[in-house]
């Protein structure tokens, strides 16, 4: 039989994600969505993960979820079928100023969220985070905003706190044995092209598959090119 998947969102981030995907890969195996709620580190959320899935599974994780999906490997890599990293990174908060740039623009969008709410934040958020010509798209620009709407201010700080604490995990990438999958937008602005290319030249047999016209919300912008690469990832198991 087809081994589960389990499935993980990024920052404040649900199923919605995972919708288009979801369908395809139900039609072959069990799926299931991992849920962070108002857990702040990596390792809390990975072995929560753990805790919830099947003995075996097929791991998916896309941005933040990456990040968790990776540190699931890392913690217990005999329970991993096959595990595909989706516009995301291995590199903990850089140090000096660049570190100090990322806190306090995350920061900035919490006060934003706090203080306007979370749909208010994700408006501002979804502008750099999806591929500029389909800003004007309202049906997606709308499901990222509810989405996050649906969660709390309470819940973002803790997975910013869990972002900015992330674990240096770039030495773990040669030890990696299953099917993976490298996937990002090729218009990625966060989570660019170059750092998966490098990513997949490090993980032994990776396939490297960069989206066109794409931006950090791969599986909402390009769902039917992202659920693709996915069934055939997970046919290789």
């Amino acid at each position: 039989m087809s081994p589960p998947v389990v499935l993980v969102p990024g920052l404040v981030c649900d199923a919605t994600v995972w919708v288009h995907s979801r369908r395809s890969l139900e039609m072959r195996a069990e799926v299931q969505i991992a849920c962070h709620d108002a857990l702040d580190s990596i390792g809390d959320m990975a072995d929560k993960l753990l805790r919830e899935a099947p003995p075996r599974f097929a791991l998916a994780g896309h941005s933040m979820g990456g990040r968790v999906a990776l540190e699931a490997w890392r913690r217990a890599p005999e329970r991993i079928a096959a595990l595909a990293l989706l516009d995301t990174g291995t590199a903990p908060l850089p140090d000096g100023e660049a570190g100090e740039r990322e806190a306090v623009g995350r920061y900035e969008l919490l006060d934003l969220a706090r203080t306007q709410g979370m749909a208010a934040m994700a408006s501002r958020w979804v502008q750099g985070m999806v591929w500029k010509p389909r800003l004007s798209d309202a049906e997606l620009v709308s499901q990222v905003v509810e989405m996050m709407d649906r969660s709390s201010a309470e819940v973002f700080a803790a997975q910013i706190r869990a972002l900015l604490t992330r674990p240096d995990a770039r030495g773990s990438l040669p030890d990696i044995r299953c099917p993976t999958l490298v996937l990002c937008g090729l218009e990625d602005s966060w989570a660019p092209a170059a750092r998966h290319r490098d990513m997949a030249a490090q993980i032994p047999g990776a396939t490297l598959t960069l989206v066109p016209e794409c931006g950090h919300m791969c599986t909402l912008e390009r769902p039917e090119e992202v659920t693709r690469a996915l069934l055939d990832w997970h046919s290789r198991v």
